[in-house]
């Protein structure tokens, strides 16, 4: 298994990107304030379950990557450390839009959150370069189970995804109007997450391979 260094720099890179905007923090963000926390949270679970189906599939098919094909795992953390180097780009270019931005939409049954929620997790690009390109940085065949460390670090990303986005949707209507009187604490949060990416993205490409 991963030692504990690992996990919790894998931790920090979970941690970076959910609090970094995308397609499913701006979708929960905009369900909780036009329709309600509840709402937000049955919305989380389809994004849950959309994480699930990532993990499962990056699980089982990096683990036939890293043995069958050469220089698989050099590809994977180039194309990390290029994705870290695109989100930290994202985080820090002027002119951003914050995801606590009002937005309207028409409430919707809880089966249809449920499947709303669920549909823009399996289309969000940030959660499928997450497994399939940042997830291998952390595996080290030498440690064990390749197997076993992929479902370890993707059951990690999905906890954290989740504690974070909920207080996120629970929160939402309060932390819209805080960054919206207070834009330099916006400016503050986009720039340490950028910079934090940034470093992450810069140590995956230097590092040698295990």
């Amino acid at each position: 298994m991963p030692d504990i260094t690992q996990l919790a720099a894998f931790a920090l890179i979970c941690l970076g990107m959910v609090i970094t905007p995308g397609p499913n923090m701006v979708y929960l963000i905009s369900r909780s304030i036009a329709q309600g926390r509840g709402a937000g949270l049955i919305s989380l679970g389809g994004v849950a379950l959309g994480f699930f189906v990532y993990m499962l599939s990056a699980a089982f098919g990096i683990t036939a990557l890293l043995f069958a094909v050469p220089y698989a795992y050099d590809a994977l953390r180039i194309a990390g450390a290029l994705y870290l180097f695109w989100l930290a780009w994202q985080a820090l270019k002027p002119g951003g839009r914050s995801p606590f931005q009002l937005r309207d939409l028409k409430p919707d049954r809880p089966r249809k959150l449920f499947g709303m929620g669920f549909l823009t997790s399996l289309l969000n690009p940030k959660i499928a370069m997450l497994y399939l390109a940042l997830l291998p940085q952390f595996i080290d065949p030498a440690a064990g189970s390749v197997l076993m460390q992929s479902l370890l670090l993707g059951s990690m990303q999905i906890a954290i995804s989740v504690s974070v986005n909920a207080m996120i949707a629970m929160a939402a209507g309060g932390i819209a109007v805080f960054l919206r009187t207070r834009p330099f604490w916006s400016l503050v949060q986009r720039w340490l997450m950028g910079t934090m990416l940034a470093g992450f993205a810069l140590r995956m490409a230097l590092e040698s391979r295990r």
